[in-house]
């Protein structure tokens, strides 16, 4: 049978993208449909905008810090309004860079919605396209709880789009979205509290990171309430009325509502059933991103493996080498490095210790340290940094990473190459390390009391 295209791409983010450029390379006919902008929600409603603001919210406190250090102080003021149309315009730059890209590659691109109408034909508009083989990289979706008034509660999607910032904010969710908002909104001047109904925040992450965060936030002044949730918000004259259960049932009057309860793929109005695609609450996959249809296959955030822009990417190259390249790739999840951009930031890579106590079954040894960076010993902010290192103990391997403080992020990854290579706590105190940085304390860390 004759078909339109070798492969149809559905949606244009990063998994999307870098699978249809790749394939592409290999001398196929690609076509890929985004109903949105292209760049998915890492550019429009997430990573890129979501940084921006994390960098616009930190000059404050910067400004605050260059007075320790001999600069006169400024009476200057943030303008939101000014922050967002400069934010825009680089959001609009990159939507036409992943456009030219694609066009440079020669991959057409479909600025509509697609859905299945058989496993081999796609409605666009008001016409119809046959493809030998459909990739599915729709990505997710933010989700609320079902909670009495939580409909005047945004998501992350509307706080990239405040006409103005809010004077209070009650944020639910401890997770990375409900801290790096908290984070980013107490820069701005907001009064932030946060509601998490898990007994810490971050609680996939390691708890010594976890309660490093929390501890920092403690110091920073954003109120944190853990062990509650949101009963009911109702709407009243001075903005929203926040009543609570759980450890604290004290009521909050707030000018703004975030929902930060988690996300999940975005599978609505698709069409899987017609295509005899296998999806409940994501979509099925091999370890080559094949779903129950053979020519029919699905990457990044739509099949809830790891919800992360690099890992869509990664899983994309890995769909387009296998299908196209003759070169079977399987994309491997041990040692993807992840980041929460609060301030302090926190990063990650491989296991937690509690985690490493479930999968190794044996004795593991900690390593941390938490110290006061160079950089705050002439200001007055107690900032203080957390590393750790995950060992176990009767091979002395590396297998978790753990960081709060400056440049966690740039600091974890780069040190996560090692992880893949089986790096030894003993290798690691071979290697010398810049001075003074944060990052040589990876090198010399003693073992913590606790460590079993």
């Amino acid at each position: 049978m004759t078909y339109d295209y070798d492969l149809f791409v559905i949606g244009a983010g990063p998994g999307g993208v870098a699978a249809a450029k790749r394939s592409a390379q290999y001398g196929v006919t690609v076509a890929i449909a985004e109903q949105a902008q292209a760049g998915g929600g890492c550019v429009n409603r997430g990573c890129i905008p979501k940084k921006l603001m994390v960098y616009a919210s930190a000059f404050a406190r910067l400004q605050r810090d260059a007075i320790a250090y001999g600069w006169s102080k400024s009476e200057q003021q943030f303008d939101w309004q000014r922050f967002v149309t400069v934010r825009d315009r680089e959001i609009q730059r990159l939507q036409q860079v992943q456009r030219q890209a694609l066009q440079t590659a020669g991959v057409e691109f479909i600025n509509e919605r697609a859905t299945f109408v058989d496993a081999h034909t796609l409605a666009i508009g008001d016409r119809k396209i046959t493809a030998a083989k459909i990739l599915i990289a729709v990505g997710g979706k933010s989700i609320k709880p079902a909670i009495s008034g939580i409909e005047h509660a945004l998501t992350s999607n509307e706080m990239f789009h405040l006409r103005a910032l809010p004077k209070q904010i009650a944020i639910l969710g401890g997770g990375y979205i409900g801290v790096e908002f908290a984070s980013i909104l107490h820069g701005f001047g907001c009064e932030v509290t946060l509601i998490n109904h898990e007994h810490c925040l971050l609680s996939g992450f390691d708890a010594d990171l976890a309660a490093a965060v929390h501890r920092a936030f403690d110091h920073r002044g954003i109120q944190t309430l853990c062990n509650t949730t949101i009963k009911t918000i109702e709407p009243v004259p001075e903005g929203l009325r926040v009543l609570l259960k759980g450890e604290t049932a004290t009521p909050l009057v707030v000018e703004t509502v975030l929902c930060a309860t988690g996300r999940a793929p975005q599978l609505d109005e698709l069409g899987l059933e017609n295509a005899g695609v296998e999806a409940k609450t994501a979509i099925a996959v091999d370890d080559y991103s094949r779903t129950s249809q053979p020519h029919i296959f699905a990457v990044g955030d739509c099949t809830n493996r790891l919800q992360l822009t690099p890992v869509a990417k990664a899983e994309g190259k890995a769909f387009a080498d296998t299908v196209f390249g003759q070169q079977p790739q399987v994309v491997h999840y041990d040692y993807v490095p992840s980041v929460v951009c609060s301030d302090p930031e926190a990063a990650s890579v491989g296991l937690s210790e509690a985690t490493a106590h479930e999968k190794l079954g044996g004795a593991i040894a900690c390593y941390q340290s938490e110290f006061q960076p160079l950089f705050y010993s002439l200001t007055d902010r107690p900032q203080q940094s957390l590393v750790k290192l995950v060992v176990e103990a009767n091979t002395e391997r590396v297998v978790g990473i753990h960081m709060v403080g400056d440049h966690a992020g740039e600091i974890v990854q780069s040190l996560g190459v090692s992880l893949q290579m089986g790096i030894t706590k003993q290798a690691l105190e071979r290697a010398i390390g810049i001075h003074p940085s944060s990052a040589e304390e990876f090198f010399s860390l003693e073992r913590s009391p606790s460590a079993t």
